[in-house]
Parts: C-alpha cells; structure tokens; sequence
C-alpha cells in the first residue's frame, strides 16, 4: 500500500487503490466458487486439504478433477494409496457428499437442492458479499488515511487532497457494485439450476 503521495500524481495512487480493492473482489469470487449451486464444479473440492505424505496438500496437486456430468465430480489419484486419505478429507469437509469409490476414482454425487438449501445458500452469498464490501469499505479507510496524513504533513495540497478523496470514492462505488453483480448472478444461479 502506497503511504507517500506526490502532488498532481494521481496514477500510482489509484493503482495502489485498485490493487488493493482487487484482492477483496478475488477473494470473494473464490468464496462464491465454493457455494454449492447443486451444479458439479471442480472449484468445490480442488483446494480441499487432504493429509497424506506427511503434509497438508491440496486436492488438485494429488489427483485430476473432472466433471462428466452437471451433478457429478470425478477425482482420479495419481497415486492410488492416497485414495483412502481423499475420501477421510472430502468426510471432513462441509461438502456434506459421501464420497463413491470404485477402486482409483472417487465419485461425488451432487444431491438435488431443496427450496429452503437454496434460500440458505442465498443468505450465505449475501453474508459473504456483505463481508466483501466490509473489505473494500476498510481499504477505502486506509486510503484515506493515507490522504489526510500527507495533507497534514503538506506533502499534498488541500485541492490536490479532495481530488484523491473523491477518487478513492469512485473506485469504492466501482467496486462495491462489482461485488453485488457476483452476488445477484451467484443468487441467480442458485435459483435456476
């Protein structure tokens, strides 16, 4: 996060302001990933950890992850002793899926959502976009800041100050809508599918 600002230089503020307002909306698309819409996507079980060679690993670096059909997810080890391990991280996980396996591939079938699980993951998307904006509403703080400091230290003008303010606001409003469209398209594709 920049700290310092030049007079009449606008463009590596509002860089360091998009960066920074950037990481919340990636995190937020990645928490929408795993919101199960009832529709199988690999993005629900790549990062789940699974303890096997004496470490923490990730799914995607332990096996290929597939889709064959809408409701179903498809894992293939690439190391067939780490078939029981995977099955022990996918029980422990909130997937709530009981895992099939035929021997090297584990099979997870999406259940049918009921209409009270999609208003509940409805709420969860809006709690996490709420959380989102939270996000993006701190940076903003932080940003500001970082203005009224250097306006006090006289390192910026008071024009040159307002400017910036009403810079970081605009990128603020840009951001939080971007976060309520994730939010609506994910609401949307709760109730459709």
């Amino acid at each position: 996060m920049i700290s310092t600002i030049e007079e009449n230089n606008i463009k590596p503020f509002d860089l360091s302001v998009a960066t920074e307002m950037d990481k919340a909306i990636k995190h937020f698309e990645k928490d929408l990933s795993s919101v199960n819409t009832g529709k199988a996507s690999a993005s629900m079980v790549e990062d789940l950890r699974v303890d096997c060679y004496g470490n923490m690993m990730p799914l995607r670096e332990l096996a290929s992850i597939s889709i064959p059909e809408s409701n179903l997810i498809s894992i293939q080890p690439w190391d067939k002793s780490v078939v029981a391990h995977i099955e022990k991280a996918i029980l422990a996980s909130q997937l709530n899926i009981n895992p099939q396996t035929n021997g090297t591939v584990i099979r997870l079938e999406l259940p049918p959502m009921s209409g009270t699980r999609r208003e509940e993951l409805a709420k969860l998307v809006s709690k996490k976009a709420e959380d989102a904006k939270v996000a993006v509403r701190n940076v903003r703080k932080d940003f500001g800041n970082v203005i009224k400091d250097n306006e006090k230290k006289k390192n910026i003008s008071e024009d040159f100050s307002k400017r910036l303010t009403k810079s970081l606001q605009e990128f603020t409003d840009k951001f939080i809508a971007q976060i309520d469209m994730l939010g609506e398209k994910k609401k949307k594709d709760l109730k459709t599918f």
